[in-house]
């Protein structure tokens, strides 16, 4: 199941795998800014999320919890072997990906 998250990530435009701090986590990023984190031996994925929508969703399920080591207001982490459906995962990260891309400077989110 991981590996279809990856390669979602990876087939969104301008993304690239990054690892920052050795083989754990690998890092999914557009123009240098992360998106989305995989923690393989944890089993978590961390995902950017609008504040009020991360606490719903924290609210909704139990596998939804704050980012680990990442801003608790603005980064979710779910667990990959959990209960939630892959599409809702697919959202999240469709989420996280259109926040990150909304931030980058105007002339750069022409580019991509």
């Amino acid at each position: 199941m991981k590996n279809n998250f990856i390669e979602y990530c990876l087939n969104k435009k301008g993304a690239i795998k990054d690892y920052p701090s050795g083989p754990d986590p690998l890092a999914i990023k557009i123009a240098g800014k992360i998106f989305a984190l995989f923690y393989e031996e944890k089993g978590y994925l961390i995902l950017k999320c609008d504040p009020v929508i991360a606490e719903n969703l924290r609210e909704q399920h139990e596998d939804v919890r704050p980012g680990y080591h990442m801003n608790k207001q603005h980064w979710n982490t779910i667990i990959l072997e959990s209960s939630l459906p892959e599409s809702d995962i697919f959202e999240m990260i469709d989420h996280s990906y259109d926040l990150v891309v909304k931030s980058l400077p105007k002339n750069i989110r022409e580019s991509i």
